[in-house]
């Protein structure tokens, strides 16, 4: 016998609680931040958000009109883009966040197509703690990038953050501090820029340019009633890792959720709106070409049932075959904005601006400048 075995080392177990997110203080203005998500955005993924939001917008649905276009396939949804950038900036950003407050300056400068591989990175671009020293608001602009690095969507958001540092962040190999200024993304993705003759269509929905004039309100008679299981499938779906809106005992028990129970992520909510109103006013509609000033003012709940409104602000004539039209579009809950406005409720007005309780809408969830192009009569 040579020796009795040697027994293995006992290392004494620990225990580690990582988080995600960040407190005010870990945040860094002029820090980015590149978000560990890299996804490829297979046939399936598509064609669940395509139908669990029912846009009527024919770029996105239709190869054949899309290739007529000069795409070189359908492209996918801004509104899937948008979901994904914000999901992915939430495990950096937002897992932390009280709220959402603001949509600032969306844009989708480049087109996405099916098995493209996309990821984000976030910039820090501002931090204003609040006069009650337990909170601030976080500034960021995040950019969502294909495989060759062209940027398919890129956006600014704030959120409502605690104050304080985040104990157990696992430490981040991924942040820089980027000398380069920010480049401004044009608004419409490179086989639209010359403006094409628009393909002919066996039949259409309507809403052409011409059918539009500023001051008119389009009240849409879709809802759309959310369901418990659909939006916290849709949320996994995108990648967002924000408790709040699939963890019930997070919500209730542990009193996390302003609403005491799960709440409905809000990016879901702009793209339900967003759809609601796509038959009316987006049929002929071929790119967004922006959304700016968008904000959450309630928040919603599975069986809450939801509805949409569009108030044209402008019109504007780009050649003898396209027109860019922007909108105001409101989402309501539980209640038809028809209803609102007939009994005198300022259903338009800019939700957070209001400093009078009387006039706030409690049932209005959703609010959005939004600017499309699309076709003109002839």
């Amino acid at each position: 016998m040579h020796g009795a075995a040697r027994s293995p080392t006992l290392r004494a177990m620990t225990t580690r609680t990582p988080r995600y997110g960040r407190m005010l203080s870990d945040f860094e203005v002029g820090a980015t931040y590149a978000h560990p998500w890299d996804v490829t955005l297979d046939g399936g993924t598509i064609a669940l958000f395509q139908a669990a939001f029912q846009d009527a917008s024919p770029t996105y649905a239709s190869r054949a009109y899309a290739e007529a276009l000069g795409f070189r396939d359908r492209p996918v949804h801004p509104l899937l883009l948008l979901n994904l950038g914000l999901s992915f900036s939430v495990h950096d950003v937002s897992e932390q966040a009280i709220a959402h407050l603001a949509y600032l300056d969306v844009r989708f400068p480049s087109a996405c197509y099916p098995n493209d591989t996309v990821t984000a990175q976030s910039r820090v671009l501002g931090v204003k703690p609040a006069s009650s020293g337990d909170r601030g608001v976080v500034h960021v602009r995040t950019t969502l990038t294909q495989q060759d690095g062209r940027p398919v969507c890129v956006f600014e958001r704030k959120a409502l953050v605690r104050a304080g540092v985040l104990e157990g962040r696992p430490a981040d190999a991924a942040i820089t501090a980027p000398a380069e200024p920010l480049e401004e993304q044009p608004r419409l993705p490179e086989a639209l820029r010359a403006l094409p003759t628009p393909p002919k269509r066996p039949a259409g929905f309507g809403g052409l340019f011409e059918d539009f004039a500023v001051g008119d309100v389009v009240l849409h008679q879709l809802g759309k009633t959310v369901g418990d299981s659909e939006h916290m499938m849709l949320t996994s779906l995108v990648r967002n890792s924000h408790p709040l809106h699939f963890d019930e005992h997070y919500a209730k028990v542990e009193k996390q959720s302003f609403q005491g129970t799960r709440v409905v992520y809000g990016g879901l909510v702009f793209a339900w709106i967003i759809a609601l109103a796509s038959r009316d006013v987006a049929g002929n509609a071929v790119w967004e070409l922006g959304f700016d000033d968008g904000a959450h003012p309630n928040g919603v709940l599975a069986g809450d049932t939801l509805y949409a409104a569009s108030k044209v602000l402008a019109v504007e004539a780009r050649d003898t075959h396209w027109g860019s039209v922007t909108f105001r579009v409101v989402g309501t809950k539980n209640a038809r904005p028809d209803t609102l406005l007939s009994s005198g409720r300022d259903l338009f007005g800019a939700e957070l601006a209001k400093k009078d309780r009387e006039q706030k809408v409690a049932e209005k969830v959703f609010e959005i400048t939004r600017t499309v192009l699309m076709r003109r009569r002839g």
